[in-house]
């Protein structure tokens, strides 16, 4: 089993050596299993790497199969509908007046994952994970002593009652069992765990069930950190690492096209 942990300042650099670990001798299908990768700042990359990646991808695949970066990064999380709201309530509110139509869209049909965050399917009706997760961090960064983790296992539903314990730990789920049992496709990301650390600084996890490399990491990685940074903006805190894990991760598309990228130092980033 090929496997590996990279890690990164920013997504350009993270997304660079999780591909050349895939990229291997020896690892000809270029797949890994239980793969890690963690950025610093996930709300950061480069933006020529971008537009030459993007050029890559618009030849790799027939045309329309890879959606632009923007547009992956944008089904974690709205980010230009973000900046013009004031509170995630607003976002929240403005997001799921504008759902019906976004599901419209080529696959979107089964939700998108903010769609899913905001508006999880609960036996009583819709839930809104973020906001309750904010709201538990704010409360936890009120107390003298907020825990900075939790042992935890993913038996919790978002709806379960809030007990008051103190917890450092929360999970926002994706993956519903009553809906979701396509053997692929929507959701491949399961669910996101948020860690608050004794400095105010929240950390996330992120679980793929897979994960290609060329089609959608690039945008997951920035949906995911612009994610977390709205989360801990509306929570009064500072945003920390994001990490990244996949059960299965593939380097997909034609590899002589990928490989001047993964050669490339990004000048905004070079050393």
């Amino acid at each position: 089993m090929h496997t590996f942990t990279v890690e990164g300042p920013d997504v350009t650099r993270a997304w660079i050596a999780a591909c050349n670990a895939l990229d291997r001798k020896g690892n000809g299908a270029r797949t890994g299993y239980h793969t890690v990768v963690r950025i610093a700042d996930a709300t950061a990359d480069d933006p020529a790497f971008r537009k030459d990646l993007e050029r890559v991808r618009a030849h790799a695949a027939p045309a329309g199969t890879y959606k632009p970066v923007e547009t992956v990064a944008n089904t974690i999380f709205p980010q230009s509908l973000g900046a013009r709201c004031a509170s995630h309530e607003q976002l929240a509110d403005r997001y799921r007046a504008l759902y019906p139509a976004a599901r419209r869209f080529p696959g979107n049909h089964r939700d998108t994952y903010f769609g899913r965050l905001i508006a999880y399917p609960g036996t009583d009706g819709h839930i809104d994970q973020i906001a309750k997760i904010i709201d538990r961090l704010t409360r936890q960064t009120a107390t003298r002593a907020p825990m900075t983790a939790a042992y935890e296992v993913d038996v919790a539903h978002p709806s379960d009652i809030d007990t008051g314990e103190a917890s450092a730990t929360a999970d926002a789920l994706v993956h519903t069992t009553e809906r979701d049992n396509l053997i692929r496709g929507f959701p491949c990301l399961s669910m996101c765990s948020f860690q608050l650390d004794r400095h105010g600084t929240l950390h996330t996890a992120a679980y793929y069930r897979s994960h290609f490399m060329l089609e959608r990491a690039y945008g997951n990685y920035l949906g995911l950190g612009r994610l977390s940074a709205h989360i801990a903006r509306h929570a009064g805190l500072k945003q920390g690492t994001l990490t990244v894990f996949a059960g299965y991760a593939q380097l997909d598309g034609p590899i002589t096209s990928i490989r001047p990228l993964l050669t490339a130092t990004p000048p905004m980033l070079a050393a």
